[in-house]
């Protein structure tokens, strides 16, 4: 009763009608956030570049979200991911470029990671050990895009925007040289080697070398190339030479070009092939034109001849020994030693090869005149230090005859033993002699010529003392007479002596004689009629 009586007590709720609905401050906030997010989404997307991925080796120094990439230290984009290839041999890196870089993007640019390299150019990358490695960008010029790059694995030596040319160089093997070793001109660094590479039948190498502007004008048709490594020694006649282009040769190697008589000829274009030589010396030398192979023989120690040796004709070098061999006489149960030889007929002279060029007699022919006149082939000392042998031709007109095959290829040049061999040939030729000289019955001789010397030599004795026995008292006693005669002859010579006295006395005698003689010599003279007459009184 009474709930009943409470609930009708109550008021009823009065309806009002609905207000406009206003929002309250403190929905601003998220609202400006919002729009301030929405802003920065359509900036970012507005100013955001293109997204490139570069495939590289390892991903060694970076990381996703800090490593930037940077082209001469300006940040032009951010490594955004870095995944793995599918078949695990490389690591691909997803970078977003910013908007000023989409230039990065052409086809020739190329990209590395800068990282601390210790090379042939020098240390490089060292900022990198506080800052980290980055990747480096070397903008490309052509007008094709891509969005896939291959990165490189070390930095290039060459930049694209760099003024200068590229040559390439051939050589047999790459030596001491690698990327960033320094190409001279007179000792003057003017460039730097940029790549090498194997050839495709490996015979040799192939060099890409960047020479700056404007010494790039200094490379001609006629230029040479030549190993400027470590250090180029002589000794020869002339003396000891050591020769260098710079220090840093001897340890990084390097490449030195110039151009005989500096003739340079017509500029050379880029990516013109030149040879590599191995040292100045063969580099600048005159052509060598067409060469001949021939062969000899020799019977004798080939020791201190090597591949390589110097074949000369009276100081001119001619050629090179190619290769030593040994072949088995079956006929007169012997070895020879073939030796194979390179020469340059040209080096004889223009007038030579001239003559041979216009002469009606073939090469062969003119060979076998100059063999019948005495060319041979003789081993010869070329350095009493080393031991070192090369191959001298020259004539020897009272060489034995001989008949070559000009048929026969290689042809065969006749060899002639050198001095040495004749002296040891001499030797063992008195050795021989020696041999067959009969000491034995020459001992027994002497042995009695020694006998009978002795047997003289014990009668010379008896001899002796026969003569002091016999002889000596009889010569003593002659002496005493001696000294007897001697004394007399002093007495009768002595001053005091009568004889001594007489002969003064004698010798006055005359003297007045001669005065006399002298007196009456005068007078004669003034008065000759007195020999006549006489003396009259009164003259005188």
């Amino acid at each position: 009763m009474n709930d009943v009586e409470n609930k009708v007590s109550l008021p009823l709720p009065k309806l009002s009608r609905k207000h406009d609905w206003l929002p309250s401050l403190i929905w601003l906030i998220p609202i400006v956030a919002a729009l301030v997010g929405l802003t920065l989404v359509v900036k970012t997307m507005t100013e955001r570049g293109p997204s490139i991925t570069i495939s590289f080796r390892t991903a060694d120094g970076l990381e996703a979200g800090k490593t930037k990439v940077k082209f001469k230290d300006v940040d032009i984009g951010l490594v955004q991911a870095i995944t793995l290839s599918q078949d695990h041999s490389h690591v691909l890196v997803k970078v977003q470029l910013s908007k000023e870089a989409d230039s990065f993007t052409a086809t020739d640019t190329r990209f590395w990671v800068v990282r601390p390299r210790v090379a042939a150019s020098g240390v490089s990358g060292l900022s990198t050990l506080l800052s980290g490695a980055y990747i480096g960008v070397d903008g490309g010029s052509s007008k094709e895009r891509k969005a896939e790059f291959l990165g490189l694995e070390v930095q290039p030596i060459v930049r694209q925007n760099e003024a200068g040319k590229q040559y390439l160089l051939h050589a047999a093997d790459i030596g001491s040289l690698d990327i960033g070793s320094p190409i001279y001109f007179r000792r003057i660094k003017v460039g730097q080697l940029a790549a090498f590479d194997l050839d495709e039948d490996g015979k040799g190498v192939t060099l890409r070398i960047f020479i700056e502007a404007p010494y790039d004008k200094l490379v001609g048709a006629n230029t040479r190339f030549w190993h400027a490594s470590g250090f180029d020694m002589q000794v020869n006649a002339s003396g000891f030479k050591l020769r260098t282009q710079a220090l840093a040769t001897v340890v990084l190697g390097g490449i030195a070009f110039q151009s005989p008589d500096d003739t340079l000829g017509l500029a050379a274009k880029a990516n013109t092939t030149f040879d590599l030589a191995a040292d100045e010396e063969s580099a600048l030398k005159t052509p060598d034109g067409r060469s001949e192979i021939v062969v000899m023989h020799f019977n004798q120690s080939l020791r201190g001849l090597t591949p390589g040796s110097t074949v000369d004709f009276r100081g001119v070098v001619l050629g090179e020994v190619k290769s030593i061999g040994i072949e088995y006489d079956a006929k007169h149960r012997e070895f020879n030693m073939p030796v194979v030889m390179q020469i340059y007929p040209l080096r004889l002279g223009r007038k030579y090869a001239e003559e041979e060029l216009h002469s009606s007699f073939t090469a062969k022919q003119q060979l076998q005149y100059m063999v019948n006149r005495g060319l041979r082939a003789q081993l010869r000392t070329g350095s009493l230090l080393t031991g070192q042998l090369y191959v001298a031709l020259d004539f020897f007109p009272k060489a034995a005859p001989v008949t070559i095959d000009t048929s026969s290829t290689p042809i065969e040049i006749p060899t002639i033993p050198n001095g040495m061999d004749e002296i040891q040939s001499q030797i063992a030729e008195i050795a021989k002699k020696l041999s067959k000289v009969p000491f034995d019955d020459i001992a027994v001789d002497l042995r009695k010529t020694l006998s009978t010397l002795n047997h003289t030599l014990l009668s010379a004795e008896q001899l002796t003392k026969s003569l002091n026995n016999d002889v000596a008292p009889e010569i003593t006693a002659a002496l005493k007479d001696v000294r007897l005669t001697l004394g007399n002859a002093n007495r009768t010579l002595s001053d005091n002596a009568p004889l001594q006295q007489d002969i003064r006395q004698t010798l006055q005698e005359l003297s007045r004689t001669a005065v006399s003689m002298r007196v009456l010599t005068d007078y004669l003279e003034r008065h000759p009629e007195a020999v006549i007459r006489g003396r009259r009184e009164g003259n005188n």
